[in-house]
């Protein structure tokens, strides 16, 4: 045994180790380039530039991090198994190494020496028990997604936007729209050639974030396919193509500038248009009226009520053709105030990696305080059942009328209509 950190997954995952600090070769001796399917990732930590190289690692590997930092998340998602929070991988281990990383040993992760042997077993599909809660599935990845809808699901809790944008689109999204007034050539001719191809882009950002939205929604067809709608940190955004143009710097962008805030701001309004736009595009001309879409992270009544506003600027409207309109739960004023909330949504989605965070105080992509970090912790589950047994309201009229269940859980959230009654 070399060292250990937190698992992510249940799975072992075996290969050559490849140290990265950056995926052009800042601060080592390897750049992405180098890596190839099937190595081991061993780095610092994660963000969404990764995720390109992580679908290839076999295991993933990082000094800092949580359970809930951006390498467990994606990690848990593509089925990578993922070891975090080790403190020093990098400086124990060496590119070229031939290391195993097995999470299948309880919470804890062992990174051993070695290619190790291990036996595998295999449960059939057909003989899993039906469980009393309907499951919906979390979905990334719009190339994962027909694999995945081969499960037993009752549709998707949750696909977040900012895997297809990192990955589909690449491109900051006022990058796209303004950098001919930004006098940065080398931006314009990289904008150019992504683009090449499409119309203008604009139409190259709602067509490549619409046929990511669709594939998800056309696999789970007809089942409901909650999307959130981009929830990037400052930081994030700011290492999407020409990101750095119109991003803050941010002391601690976990709780900065971030999901609801973005939609009405003068200064990203137009930006958030785009993602209506795809989304209309999905319901309206592609036909998937199962797309569900949901606001993350919004403080206060105020600002979904902005929100909403906004959507209806550019045709998104709540009840036309049957949209539902969701909120993730994830701030402690959610579940406060949730009866003043759900005057003007349909359904709630528990995000219990940011609820979990700021009711506890912590930094969830801490290493240092990743022990207590535990969504399991009575505070948290005291924030959920004020959730989950806030009153009702009356279905509306337009509401979907297919049948989807009173609470369904998610990896990591879960999710009820307002005008259901949960289950135990």
């Amino acid at each position: 045994m070399i060292t250990t950190g937190i698992a992510i997954g249940d799975r072992i995952g075996s290969g050559k180790v490849r140290i990265l600090f950056s995926l052009d070769g800042r601060g080592g001796d390897t750049d992405g380039k180098d890596f190839q399917k099937g190595d081991v990732l061993v780095t610092d930590m994660t963000d969404p530039d990764w995720e390109p190289i992580m679908k290839k690692a076999s295991a993933i590997i990082t000094n800092k991090g949580g359970r809930t930092c951006h390498a467990a998340i994606v990690a848990r998602e593509m089925g990578v198994p993922a070891i975090v929070g080790c403190g020093n991988a990098t400086d124990l281990l060496d590119t070229g190494m031939e290391v195993t990383a097995s999470c299948c040993e309880g919470d804890t992760g062992i990174i051993y020496s070695g290619i190790i042997p291990f036996h595998k077993e295999e449960t059939l599909l057909a003989d899993m028990p039906e469980t009393k809660t309907p499951i919906m599935l979390n979905v990334a990845s719009p190339d994962l997604a027909f694999k995945f809808a081969h499960l037993p699901n009752a549709g998707v809790g949750l696909a977040r936007e900012e895997f297809i944008i990192n990955n589909y689109i690449q491109a900051h999204p006022l990058a796209l729209l303004q950098h001919k007034e930004l006098g940065d050539h080398t931006l314009s001719g990289k904008i150019s050639y992504l683009i090449n191809g499409y119309e203008d882009e604009e139409t190259f950002f709602v067509k490549r974030l619409s046929y990511g939205i669709a594939k998800i929604a056309a696999a789970f067809y007809p089942n409901k396919v909650i999307v959130r709608f981009s929830d990037f940190k400052s930081n994030e955004y700011k290492n999407l193509l020409g990101g750095e143009h119109f991003e803050p710097n941010e002391e601690n962008p976990m709780i900065g500038w971030r999901g609801a805030s973005r939609y009405y701001s003068e200064a990203y309004k137009e930006a958030f248009g785009l993602e209506c736009k795809a989304i209309r595009r999905v319901r309206e001309k592609m036909g998937l009226k199962n797309v569900v879409v949901m606001i993350p992270f919004c403080r206060t009544v105020e600002e979904l009520k902005k929100v909403k506003g906004v959507m209806e600027e550019y045709g998104l409207i709540r009840g036309k053709e049957g949209l539902e309109l969701y909120l993730m739960a994830e701030v402690p004023s959610n579940i406060i105030l949730a009866e003043e909330f759900a005057k003007y949504i349909d359904g709630f989605s528990i995000g219990s990696n940011d609820l979990t965070q700021l009711t506890l105080g912590l930094d969830r992509d801490s290493a240092l305080v990743a022990h207590i970090y535990d969504e399991r912790n009575e505070a948290v589950k005291g924030m959920l059942r004020m959730l989950i047994t806030a009153p009702r309201r009356p279905r509306p009229r337009w509401a979907s009328a297919a049948k989807g269940p009173a609470t369904s859980l998610t990896s990591r959230n879960s999710s009820w209509n307002s005008a259901s009654t949960p289950s135990a």
